[in-house]
């Protein structure tokens, strides 16, 4: 067992079932978690690789709550009961110490800057390695955080970042994908699922757009323009794009598979660039975007929230198949993959390369008839269909809960309709030709293979 190092005046072992006060939900919340952390090897691997540190199986792991410091020498001063981190843990894997302090917060409650920072100076002062807050909030990855704070601020010190509702959902695509291999440890983390996903924890998804989604969706309609550097703007997309990460758990929890969030490299990487790229999208275009991967899709499922036209739209990309020569083949090939399912609000383009038109039909109508996406401007064969579905939502788009139940309805109902349906054209494998061109040819013009596949033959 690991001992609990020297800096810490004291803290209590992090258990599975904390005797605590009842309205001391985020202290409970926290031992729970660490202390599934420290008795599930899978847990405690998955959570800690989402950071980039690395767990092997010789690693332990230590994980204190309520956390106080010893006296700081060089301050002279006892640290506040307002500085206490809810946590510590200490993963020891033989080599070396890797230590990061916790702070959990319930319900709509956030960390702010001060106290965050506050931590920060804690774990520079004990050369602590990571600082890293749980609450409701959502980040596209752990590495990115909703306090924005300058890079100076945290030299030296990784700052992390899970919601509530990342937690359980990486523990419940383990318990659904069997990769606990002990049956007492697959127990304790279905407990922990349980308690997790109990109204009671505290733990929720997110479930409302910002304060201002509907000034702003009121700006769009009435032809108003958008400033980028707003602060409605930036809370918007600050809001879209906590909805992106809890879109992509809740197919993650549906599938039973991990979805991700498709980023650039630039985005992954810095989330201020990523807030004011998106931001001038939405205040030029007046859309809201993202892409999701799917294990084994057909293709990248893309979302738009378009402002302008009150819409929710999804859709896949597919490339034709390559080896059939009439439009009509082509669009047969992709009707056999939808056959028989609910058309409504299903529409299909076709399109063409260069300035070929491009055609678009319902669903429905392409079914019935492949002349559907016919054109009377072009005979040019089309080079790629887009599936998509739209949500017409009008008036109710800019209800700040209601666009958030939609979007959730429609982009899962648009993956189950057709988007699971779809598979990707694959070229055709090569064929043995019969001859080899590179045979010298005899005196009748046929080549010494043809000779022996003649002779063969007979």
């Amino acid at each position: 067992m690991i001992a609990k190092p020297d800096y810490i005046e004291c803290g209590e072992t992090a258990r599975l079932i904390p005797v605590t006060a009842d309205s001391n939900r985020e202290v409970r919340a926290a031992s729970v978690v660490l202390a599934a952390m420290r008795g599930i090897f899978e847990f405690r691997q998955t959570m800690l690789n989402s950071l980039g540190v690395r767990v092997g199986n010789r690693a332990e792991l230590g994980a204190w709550t309520e956390v106080t410091f010893s006296e700081d020498r060089k301050s002279k001063q006892r640290k506040t009961k307002n500085d206490r981190p809810d946590g510590l843990i200490v993963l020891d894997t033989g080599r070396k110490k890797w230590t990061a302090l916790i702070e959990a917060k319930i319900g709509n409650a956030e960390i702010g800057e001060d106290q965050l920072q506050a931590y920060l100076d804690q774990a520079k002062a004990h050369k602590i390695d990571a600082v890293i807050t749980i609450t409701n909030q959502f980040v596209a990855e752990p590495s990115h955080h909703p306090v924005k704070l300058p890079k100076t601020q945290t030299r030296n010190i990784e700052l992390y970042h899970w919601s509530w509702m990342y937690l359980l959902t990486q523990a419940t695509l383990l318990l659904e994908g069997n990769e606990i291999d002990s049956p007492d440890q697959h127990f304790l983390l279905e407990e922990v699922v349980r308690y997790l996903g109990h109204d009671s924890s505290g733990i929720s998804r997110f479930d409302s757009m910002n304060r201002e989604w509907k000034d702003v969706v009121s700006k769009v309609k009435s032809g108003a323009t958008l400033n980028k550097n707003s602060e409605e703007v930036e809370n918007t997309v600050s809001s879209w794009h906590q909805e992106q990460r809890d879109l992509s758990l809740v197919m993650s929890r549906k599938l039973s598979r991990s979805v991700r969030l498709r980023l650039s490299r630039s985005h992954r990487t810095d989330p201020k660039k990523r807030l004011k790229d998106d931001s001038e999208i939405l205040a030029s275009k007046h859309v809201l975007e993202c892409e999701l991967e799917i294990p084994n899709a057909a293709a990248e499922l893309h979302v738009t929230a378009d402002l302008a036209k009150r819409v929710i739209v999804c859709c896949m990309k597919l490339a034709a198949p390559q080896d059939k020569k009439r439009a009509s083949a082509r669009v047969n090939w992709l009707r056999r993959q939808l056959a028989g399912i609910d058309t409504i609000g299903l529409f299909v383009k076709a399109t063409r390369p260069g300035r070929a038109e491009a055609t678009q039909a319902a669903l429905a109508d392409v079914l019935e008839d492949p002349d559907a996406l016919e054109s009377d401007n072009t005979d040019v064969v089309p080079t790629g269909f887009e599936v998509f579905y739209m949500s017409d939502l009008a008036a109710r788009f800019s209800g700040n809960n209601v666009f958030i139940e939609e979007l959730e309805r429609a982009v899962p109902h648009f993956y189950e309709q057709a988007g699971q349906r779809l598979r990707a054209w694959v070229p055709p494998p090569p064929t043995i030709r019969r001859g080899d061109p590179a045979a010298p040819a005899s005196e009748d013009g046929s080549s010494d293979t043809d000779d022996v596949a003649s002779d063969t033959a007979t």
